[in-house]
């Protein structure tokens, strides 16, 4: 494993470096393997490991080229990873998601557009308040998603994506029977959403703690 991680940091280098851009085709593997020092097999070991986060992309009878490296490509494979935990570590990442999307609302406080507004509005007004919990779950996510669009950082919107798969809140939800889930969600949404439209950053991020934090604390007693 440790010439392959020597073998990964290489590469890694060349793209940092800017020898290898996005789009970029990698040189032969036998090539490649002489001009960074390492032996063929700990390359392809390395060209897999860099294939399965998407930052390589081999296309088999073309070649290997460097993916687009866009946030959301290169976190994809968080998604995989998150709906194997179980319930445990699955706290722990809401406990994530509270500290990350309190900060992606209050962010999206000060920078959110007109239409950043507009655009999370109608996705509230959307909303069928008689529809099945399935449809909760979609709203959540798109207007969580929505938020951490707004807020201009690539990075935080594509991990908080990731980590809020729709697999995994449908896990969440699945047990949530009370007759008051949609309007306590839709309550606490305009109640962000309305933070957000006064620019007020601390409100924003105070309630999103709370809307997160109400899912974990169900999670936490659930049989």
């Amino acid at each position: 494993m440790a010439v392959t991680d020597t073998a990964i940091q290489k590469i890694k280098e060349m793209i940092v470096s800017g020898a290898l851009a996005p789009g970029d085709r990698l040189p032969p593997e036998k090539e490649l393997s002489e001009s960074l020092g390492l032996s063929r097999s700990s390359l392809r070991e390395a060209v897999k490991a860099l294939e399965v986060i998407r930052v390589l992309d081999v296309r088999r009878g073309d070649g290997t080229y460097v993916t687009s490296l866009a946030p959301r490509e290169l976190l994809e494979a968080m998604s995989f990873v998150v709906d194997l935990h179980d319930r445990d570590v699955i706290l722990e990442i809401f406990g994530v998601r509270r500290i990350l999307e309190s900060s992606a609302s209050g962010l999206a406080a000060q920078h959110a557009t007109d239409a950043d507004r507009a655009a999370l509005h109608e996705l509230l007004d959307s909303v069928d308040v008689d529809g099945e919990i399935t449809s909760l779950v979609e709203h959540d996510l798109a207007f969580h998603s929505r938020i951490a669009a707004s807020t201009g950082n690539g990075y935080l919107a594509g991990l908080l994506d990731s980590m809020s798969s729709q697999t995994v809140r449908a896990r969440i939800w699945r047990g949530i029977t009370e007759e008051n889930a949609v309007d306590r969600t839709l309550r606490e949404h305009r109640a962000i959403l309305a933070a957000i439209d006064a620019r007020d950053a601390a409100l924003a991020e105070a309630l999103t703690v709370s809307h997160v934090a109400g899912i974990e604390s169900w999670l936490r007693n659930a049989g």
